[in-house]
C-alpha cells in the first residue's frame, strides 16, 4: 500500500469522525429536554477513536470541532453571559487538549499493548476534558458559580461544581468512554489486520 493511499484513508476517517462529532453534539441538544438533569455527551468516543487510529493531531482536531459545536449550539450560553472570552477559551481548549492527550497516551502505550493503550486513552480523554472545565470554572466563573451554588443550597462553589455540575455526568461519560472507545478501536484494528491493510 502506498503512503498516499494510507494518508487518504486517514483523511476519510477523520472526515467521518468529524461528522460524527457534530451529529452527536446535535443529538445531545435535541435529547436534552428528555434528560434535563444531565448533560452527558458521547462526543468523546469519536475523539478517542480518532486520536488512537489517526494520531494525537486528529484527536486535537476532533476536540476543537467538539468545542466549536458546543459554542455554536448555544450549549455554553449561560457561561457566555458571564465571561465570553473565558467561555470560548475553556470550551475550545478543553476539547482540544482532551483529544491531544488521548492521542499521546495511546501512542505511548500502544507499543506495549494496544488494548491497554485504548482503555487508558478512553480514561484520559474525559479526565482532561472535565479537569480543564473545572479549572476554567475557578478561573473565569467562580463568583457567579458561588451565587448559583448558594441559590441551589450548596455550601460552596466547589461543592456546586463537583456535585451539581460535574459529578454524575462525569462518571457516566467516563463509563461510556471506558466501554465504547477501546472496543471500537480494537474492532477497527482487527478488521484492518484481517484485510491485510
Amino acid at each position: 500500500m502506498t503512503r498516499h493511499a494510507f494518508d487518504t484513508k486517514k483523511i476519510v476517517l477523520l472526515a467521518i469522525l468529524t461528522a460524527i462529532v457534530i451529529a452527536l453534539q446535535i443529538a445531545a441538544i435535541v435529547t436534552r429536554p428528555l434528560f434535563p438533569m444531565f448533560s452527558i455527551t458521547l462526543v468523546l468516543v469519536p475523539i478517542v477513536i480518532g486520536a488512537a487510529l489517526i494520531g494525537a493531531w486528529a484527536g486535537a482536531w476532533l476536540g476543537l470541532v467538539f468545542g466549536f459545536a458546543v459554542l455554536i449550539s448555544g450549549d455554553a450560553a449561560p457561561f457566555m453571559v458571564i465571561d465570553p472570552f473565558g467561555t470560548v477559551a475553556v470550551v475550545l481548549i478543553k476539547g482540544m487538549l482532551a483529544g491531544l492527550a488521548a492521542g499521546f497516551v495511546y501512542k505511548l502505550l500502544s507499543k506495549k499493548d494496544k488494548t491497554i493503550a485504548a482503555i487508558t486513552a478512553a480514561i484520559v480523554c474525559p479526565l482532561v476534558n472535565t479537569g480543564i472545565f473545572i479549572v476554567g470554572s475557578y478561573v473565569f466563573f467562580l463568583p457567579t458559580l458561588t451565587q448559583w451554588g448558594a441559590a441551589a443550597g450548596y455550601a460552596s462553589a466547589t461543592a456546586f461544581i463537583f456535585l451539581a455540575m460535574v459529578g454524575l455526568n462525569f462518571l457516566v461519560e467516563l463509563a461510556i468512554n471506558f466501554v465504547l472507545s477501546p472496543t471500537i478501536v480494537r474492532l477497527i484494528q482487527y478488521r484492518s489486520s484481517a484485510k491485510g491493510e
